[in-house]
């Protein structure tokens, strides 16, 4: 990281109320303690999510002698780790015409990126205009900020896995549609399950609502912690709402002391 990267970085984390760093690698842990434990009463209360059955995943049937099928009946690729495991259910989705979306206007499928072996994973809505392009989520001016947010975390981009519920651009950016969702989101859940993240980031209300089955809004799913699919899942606001809204920072920032917390957990 360059001077300049390292002085906007900075500039970054005081804008969310990081009041300075340390070497002292208990500092990671620290600020998000109390946090957990003042909200360890609301995750009491509130419940968790509804259970989701594991959808079979490349990396499971690997490791027995069954044999999966793919969305069409024909045999996936399998292997013996989460990369290839990975690239197994990319190929399965292929060029992918399931649902209405590959004929209204997409230009690619944005499968996701990063560790396949990541501990943090983050679950965005669906691909922007940038991600249709290149197909990589989180590359618009909201990805730059979630890449400042991953960073404040001690962090850095590649460490992390990011994906969306949809694999394809809706046109105008609209919000998927129920039948898009259902057709899409069993991909996510096999990437979820090849990765095994000890937490996922639910970014935004459709993300967050999606995952959990609810119809709440983010103000009420975030600063929380919930149960899904093997992993701990923490709501918070999207990176396009915090840059429409800079006041959301404070609470992203907690948000993701309350992560870090999680993430040093055994």
């Amino acid at each position: 990281m360059d001077r300049d990267q390292l002085t906007e970085h900075l500039k970054f984390a005081a804008e969310l109320g990081v009041a300075g760093v340390s070497r002292d690698p208990a500092w990671r842990t620290r600020q998000g303690d109390a946090l957990v434990v003042s909200r360890a009463q609301d995750e009491r209360t509130a419940g968790s999510s509804p259970a989701h059955a594991p959808a079979p995943s490349p990396l499971d049937s690997a490791r027995g002698p069954e044999a999966l099928e793919g969305s069409k009946g024909e045999p996936v690729t399998f292997a013996a780790n989460a990369a290839e495991a990975l690239a197994a259910v990319r190929a399965d989705i292929g060029d992918c015409t399931r649902c209405k979306l590959h004929g209204q206007g997409r230009r690619q499928i944005v499968f996701g990126v990063g560790n396949p072996d990541a501990d943090l994973m983050f679950v965005g809505e669906a691909p922007g205009a940038d991600e249709d392009i290149q197909g990589i989520p989180f590359v618009g001016r909201a990805g730059q900020l979630l890449t400042k947010i991953i960073e404040a975390i001690d962090l850095k981009r590649e460490d992390v896995y990011i994906a969306n519920v949809i694999k394809c651009r809706p046109p105008g950016n609209r919000n998927p549609e129920p039948d898009e969702v259902e057709t899409c989101e069993p991909f996510l859940f096999q990437q979820i399950d090849i990765i095994k993240p000890k937490v996922i980031v639910a970014l935004g209300k459709f993300g967050a609502q999606t995952l959990l089955r609810t119809l709440d809004p983010i103000s009420r799913l975030r600063g929380r912690v919930y149960n899904f699919r093997g992993a701990k899942l923490v709501p918070t606001f999207h990176p396009a709402y915090v840059l429409r809204n800079p006041s959301s920072k404070r609470d992203v920032w907690e948000d993701m002391k309350l992560v870090r917390t999680l993430l040093s957990e055994k």
